[in-house]
């Protein structure tokens, strides 16, 4: 891959939104209604240097060269290849329409330049992990997409709900953001100080690393499941999963862009990247394999019993990411030490690319949804919206089918396929099989039950009853999405960025996938067509199996026990012994000594004398002796 000195557009699709961000957030006084508009032609700009970008050569050009010693490089480098092209697209393609239907939704907002300041700075950030071409550029814009997402979900920080959900979100990414820097540092010392991801990619085919793999098994699965901590984090797995559909709280514009096309894929898309870290070690490939099924089958078993629109499609954001996580490991399982080119023909990031489109629409319809009924999110409190909402019943209605797999005439389902292809086909993956495709029935039974209750049936509500079609700005991305959602796959072939290369269909995988479909959907029709309130009543599922409240016992007993127990030594020894007492022995002794300063002329001429015998017993004793 050739090295380039001078990228101007790389270098400018990275800058950009930075520039964008600090002249809002630094110069909106000056600029008032003008910020606005900065920040969405900059999403403008970005997407049209993405699609410049589609057809150009692989290079790794050097941005921003910042300290070169020896081995050890500190630099802003891109790895420009057929995978950060096409997840570039996706960023910027889905970050123009959000900041074109948040003109509508944001539009009476008071903290709408801060919102779009705050957009132009995750804008910034996702480029940034995109085009990275070492770990540690990762890193660092790992960690400015977990400060982004902390200051969009909360945006109505005066809203107590969003004000402690960014906090959550912020703290446990933090938990695998600690993971991830353990994994680089133990690369970094493997590999003599080079993290560029081609570096990493040759050291592990025929250098260090290869002999590491070999000889330490132990601390390259280690090394592996660190990384993966980082996805464990920022794609919201279990057991890290609770922020994200608390991350609901922040305006629906943000829940479109950050988790359900962008940050929240960035895990998936990191994993991929890093392929060859987990194909060197078989037991953090199954570990891998296993986190995502239990993230997609738990978290569509919560879908089935939330009320919240947002929540549901927050829950079936979980279960996707668990579908691409588990792919991850798969896939290593059955590649082992056999390197292949990691890119857009894997199934995880063939499904990253479809799902982006449609669970975009599927937010931004959501927020539609809300924004007719008066910011009512509650599904139970709808009904009826068909007919007055015939647009974006027919884009809804798109995204759900896709996100459902309908066969053949979905995106969804070519790369739901295909992840079920490879569990298939791998040796000892037949229980991730089987848990896919009871993922996929659920997807089709709780995404069946929030379209009917939704949009069919008769109003339940004053404000449902008195819906409209949303505004043109914001009726126009639901279509675009829609578009793109319908027509992926023949882009992505076009375009040569999503094709699947690692499955091949079974028609065991098809017919189960199709069976599973039609027992989801028609579950569905039946326990929910016309019904006013959920006949099912599983508060297990409901209550997320009690993770927030596990959560809670965990903090109050270790870290609060733990507290007390420190702040306990801290009292006794470092305040007590080592600060205390010395403070209080020279009190003691000073007003002892304070005694021999009474100011009495008898006193001083008693202590001259006690003196003059002390130094005369001295003399003549105590000397004498010490000289023999």
């Amino acid at each position: 891959m050739p090295a380039q000195e001078a990228a101007p557009l790389p270098t400018l699709l990275l800058l950009l939104p930075l520039f964008t961000a600090l002249t809002i957030l630094l110069g909106h006084k000056v600029l008032k209604g003008a910020s606005v508009f900065l920040s969405v032609a900059s999403a403008a700009i970005c997407f049209a240097i993405s699609l410049m970008l589609l057809h150009s050569e692989n290079s790794s050009p050097v941005l921003l060269p910042f300290l070169s010693v020896g081995n050890f490089r500190l630099t802003l480098d891109a790895l420009i290849d057929q995978q950060s092209r096409g997840m570039m697209l996706i960023v910027t393609s889905i970050g123009l329409l959000v900041h074109i239907f948040s003109l509508g939704y944001m539009k009476e907002d008071q903290g709408k330049v801060r919102f779009f300041g705050a957009l132009s700075l995750f804008m910034f950030s996702m480029t940034g992990i995109v085009l990275a071409g070492n770990l540690v550029m990762m890193f660092i814009f790992w960690e400015l997409v977990g400060l982004s997402s902390y200051l969009l979900i909360g945006h109505w920080f005066n809203k107590a709900s969003a004000a402690e959900a960014s906090k959550k979100a912020f703290l446990t990414n933090r938990i695998g953001d600690f993971g991830f820097m353990i994994g680089i540092l133990m690369l970094f010392s493997a590999n003599f100080g080079d993290v560029s991801f081609v570096g990493l990619k040759d050291s592990f085919a025929s250098g260090s690393l290869h002999q590491i793999a070999a000889t330490q098994p132990t601390f390259m699965a280690f090394a592996a499941i660190c990384i993966f901590m980082g996805a464990v984090g920022k794609s919201a797995q279990f057991p890290l999963h609770v922020w994200l559909p608390d991350a609901m709280e922040g305006p629906t514009p943000v829940s479109a862009l950050i988790h359900a096309a962008t940050m929240v894929a960035a895990g998936v898309f990191m994993l991929v990247r890093c392929a060859f870290v987990i194909e060197a070690s078989p037991d953090a490939a199954l570990i891998i394999a296993w986190i995502g099924g239990i993230t997609a089958l738990m978290a569509a078993l919560m879908a089935t019993q939330q009320d919240d629109i947002k929540r549901v499609l927050a829950y079936s954001t979980l279960s996707q990411l668990g579908y691409m996580v588990m792919a991850v490991g798969l896939l290593a399982m059955q590649v082992g030490n056999h390197l292949h080119e990691a890119g857009p023909g894997h199934p995880a990031m063939f499904h990253l690319y479809t799902h982006a489109f449609f669970k975009a629409m599927l937010f931004l319809g959501s927020g539609a949804i809300i924004y007719a009924c008066h910011h009512e999110q509650d599904m139970w409190k709808m009904g009826g919206l068909m007919k007055h909402m015939p647009v974006t019943f027919v884009t809804f209605a798109i995204g759900t089918a896709s996100l459902m797999g309908v066969p053949f005439i979905t995106s969804g389902f070519w790369s739901k396929e295909a992840i079920l292809g490879v569990a298939f086909e791998v040796k000892g993956g037949s229980p991730l099989f089987w848990i896919g495709v009871m993922t996929a029935m659920l997807t089709a039974f709780y995404m069946t039950r929030l379209f009917i209750v939704v949009f069919l049936g008769k109003a339940r509500t004053h404000s449902a009853q008195h819906s409209v079609e949303a505004p043109i700005i914001m009726v126009i991305p639901l279509i675009i999405l829609a578009g793109l959602t319908v027509f992926s796959v023949p882009l992505a072939k076009l375009f040569e960025a999503m094709k699947p290369n690692h499955a091949e269909t079974h028609m065991t995988v098809m017919v189960a996938s199709i069976v599973a479909l039609l027992i989801g959907v028609t579950a569905g029709f039946i326990l929910y067509k016309g019904k006013d309130k959920d006949p099912l009543n599983i508060k297990l599922f409901a209550n997320k199996f009690y993770f927030d409240e596990i959560y809670a016992v965990i903090v109050k007993v270790f870290q609060d026990s733990l507290a007390w127990i420190v702040a306990g030594l801290e009292r006794l020894i470092v305040d007590g012994i080592m600060a205390r007492l010395p403070a209080y022995l020279a009190a003691r002794v000073g007003s002892a000594a304070r005694i021999l300063q009474g100011g009495h002329l008898q006193g001083y001429t008693f202590l001259l004398g006690l003196g003059v015998l002390l130094v005369i017993y001295v003399v003549v004793f105590v000397l004498p002796s010490v000289g023999h």
